[in-house]
Formats: C-alpha cells, structure tokens, sequence
C-alpha cells in the first residue's frame, strides 16, 4: 500500500510543475517533526500519509495552487472546501480512518483548535501537518535551502500561538537547527526517506481492499470535471462483464476492475479547462489529452506487482494496427487484458452521457464499435462479445455511472458542509 499512496502522490504531482514534490517535502516534514515530538510509529506513519495525501480534496489547479499561498484564501478556522472533500474522500476507506480526520484539519489554524476539533491529541496532530505544509510553501525552491532557514524560521515563529501550536513552533526550532532536516527534503533520496517513513504503516492489501483504494483513487481523478464524473466507474464496469465473457479467472475479472479504475490516472496532468471543452480540441490541446496514458503508465510501473494492472490500464489508446499512443504497440503486443480495457473504454466514451451530449443509442453504438474492429483499431473478437451481449453490458456499465453520479453529486453538497467531530 505504501508504494500504492506514494504513486498517487506522484500522481498529484502532474496538476502543474509548482507542485512537483510538495506531498512528499510535507510527508518527510511531518514524520520528522512526529518522531521528535515523540509519537509512536504508527501515528508517525499516519502523519506521513496524510502528508502525502493532504490535497486529495483540491480537485482544480486554481485550489491547488491557492493553497501554496501561506495564508491561503480559506478560513483560519480550517473549514476550507479542499480539506473537508479530502475528508469525504478518504474516509470511504477503512484504512484511512487515522489519516481522513488530520487532513480534514490540516488548515485548522491553533488559535481556533478547541473550537473546532474536540480530541486534543487530533488536534496538536492535524496543526503538525499543518505546520510542515506552511514550512513547505515558504521554501523557494529556487534557490540555496540552507541560506532560507533563518527566514523561515523568524516566519513560522511570529506565528506562535496563532496559526502553530507553541510547543510545535519550538519543536521546530529545535530540529530545524540540524541540516539534514533541511536537505533531506530537497534531496534526490526524497522518495526512499519518505517510503522509510511509512514503516509503521500495514503494507499489505487484500486485492478487495486494493480495488476500493483504487477506487478511492479513481473518485479523485474524474471529480476534478463533471464531464468525466462517472468515467472510470464506467469503464470498470464494463470492462469486467467482458473480461468474464472473454474467459478471465475471478482473480483476472478483479485485477481487470482495479485496471479500470486506475486506466485515468494520468489525467491528473490534463488541465481541467481541457477536460470540459464542449468544441474540438486544437492540436495543441490533443497533444496534452494523449499524454495522460503514458504517466499513467509510469505511476504505475513504479509499484511492484500492478505490472499486469499497468499493462492493461494504461494501453487503453493502443491500436491493433500501431496507431495508437503512446507507445505505438500493435496487434503483437498487446494482450487480450489491454484489448478488452480498449473496448471498454470506447463503449463507455460513446454511451455515457455527457453535459454537451446524451450517450448513443445501441445502433450507433454497435455500429461505431463495428467500424472500429472492422479497420484494424480494436479487437473484433472482443468488440463482437460487446455487440452479442451489449443491453446487459451498457446496463451495467449505467449503473455504475448513475452510482457515480449519485456519490458526485454527495460530494459536492457535503463540501458546503463543516461541522465538528
């Protein structure tokens, strides 16, 4: 798992290069600064991973680099719309039962804490988080780090009492006077440090908890548009059925599901504008949308054993006939796993609704899938599989997507919502 969250991460990173390395600069802070205060491994880790999570919730680049701004645009009273939704997010999944309530109050300002977050330790926990993510925007990342220190430091100390717990400012004080608390975080050994970090956390998942992790993942990338709300919902949804009829084992049918939940991740490096243009795209802009499987496929390959998840996520734009992107595979060297996962995403793309279109009839669908088998782009095999049980596909597939829909929509009226633990 901890090679799962560090990805995502990555993932996160893709929104724009300013925010290249802050989730792992504010993990590695955060998790130093809990040792020295004296937590025990398993609540140092949890700091960790909300550190590499704390912005799940900042679903637009204008959130996201708004909050790089040391007295964001947010109430002091840390009732900001991104951390609340990473709250929302995150809790869905058990795991994250530690980590959804710090990063709900990682923007709680101490002044405010009482008022706000009932549990003491929570809160003294939460305003660390808060304080290495201040640490982090402060630091100007072009230039010499250790030359910044004295800066910083006076900075964060006329913040004493109001936006950082006392005993977490001299804390600071304390273990910033070592140079390697400094280095480590803009160092090339950054990902191995944070990763280290994670020691105390459980590593293992069972592949059920790996698919609602993935889930949880695929509800973050596709939030970020409402014209791609229920995508991933979609295609995993139909992708499954598919594979069933293809042949696949449940352990196949299950990795297939993952894949389709994480075949978008790289879309984390389209800009929303994009996204949600109704008219064609310029070439330009074409140009950035067939980037997103190629990082896609690099997240990925980073984590050891989603290699088949990978290949069948991110080859979902390759062509029987070497057209597709971004690799250019052919008929040759791509598995019946990527071929489906191709399948599924086309079906989905042209019978989902959008807000510019209603999704397409089954005539047009079939005859659009057809076409497409039929020039050498996706498999007939598989494409004939979709045509001869399409009504119980497309059903299930909108299903999954009026679910989506419904969780969308939740989402989105409960981040108006603030309300104490």
């Amino acid at each position: 798992m901890s090679e799962l969250i560090v990805g995502f991460a990555d993932a996160m990173d893709l929104v724009s290069p300013v925010l290249t390395g802050h989730h792992k600069r504010v993990a590695r802070m955060a998790g130093t600064l809990a040792r020295e205060l004296g937590l025990d491994d398993r609540s140092t880790s949890s700091l960790v991973v909300a550190g590499l999570l704390h912005d799940s919730g900042a679903l637009s680049l204008y959130e996201r680099l708004d909050a790089l701004k040391f007295e964001a645009e947010f109430s002091p009273t840390g009732t900001s719309a991104h951390a609340y939704m990473g709250y929302v997010l995150l809790r869905r999944f058990k795991v994250f039962s530690e980590v959804a309530p710090l990063v709900r109050h990682h923007h709680l300002w101490w002044e405010h804490a009482s008022e706000h977050c009932r549990v003491q330790e929570l809160a003294l926990r939460a305003n660390l988080l808060h304080l290495a993510d201040r640490v982090d925007v402060l630091i100007d990342k072009r230039k010499e780090i250790l030359g910044q220190v004295p800066g910083i430091r006076e900075r964060i100390e006329r913040e004493s009492g109001r936006m950082f717990a006392p005993e977490l400012v001299e804390l600071l004080k304390a273990v910033s006077r070592q140079e390697s608390f400094w280095l480590d975080v803009v160092s090339p050994y950054l990902p191995s440090l944070v990763e280290n970090g994670l020691e105390g956390w459980d590593t293992r998942l069972s592949g059920e908890q790996a698919v609602e992790l993935a889930r949880v993942m695929s509800t973050i990338i596709d939030f970020r548009s409402h014209f791609t709300a229920t995508h991933s919902a979609g295609v995993s949804a139909t992708a499954v059925p598919l594979a069933k009829l293809a042949g696949f084992s449940p352990l196949e049918c299950r990795t297939m599901k993952l894949a389709g939940y994480l075949h978008d991740l790289g879309k984390l490096a389209v800009p929303a504008e994009i996204l949600e243009k109704p008219d064609k795209l310029t070439n330009e802009e074409f140009a950035v949308i067939r980037s997103h499987t190629y990082y896609t496929y690099r997240v990925l390959e980073k984590i050891i054993g989603l290699g088949t998840v990978n290949e069948w996520a991110s080859f979902h734009h390759e062509r029987l006939n070497g057209d597709g992107y971004p690799f250019h595979r052919d008929a040759d060297n791509l598995s019946l796993g990527s071929r489906i996962m191709a399948v599924a995403d086309v079906l989905t793309a042209i019978t989902e609704d959008r807000p510019y279109r209603a999704g397409m009839p089954l005539e047009k669908a079939v005859s659009v899938l057809t076409s497409m088998a039929g020039s050498g782009v996706l498999d007939p095999s598989v494409v004939g599989l979709a045509v001869d049980n399409f009504n119980e596909i497309n059903d299930t597939r909108a299903t999954a997507q009026s679910e989506a829909l419904d969780e969308f929509e939740s989402y989105a009226e409960q981040t108006s919502e603030f309300q104490v633990d």
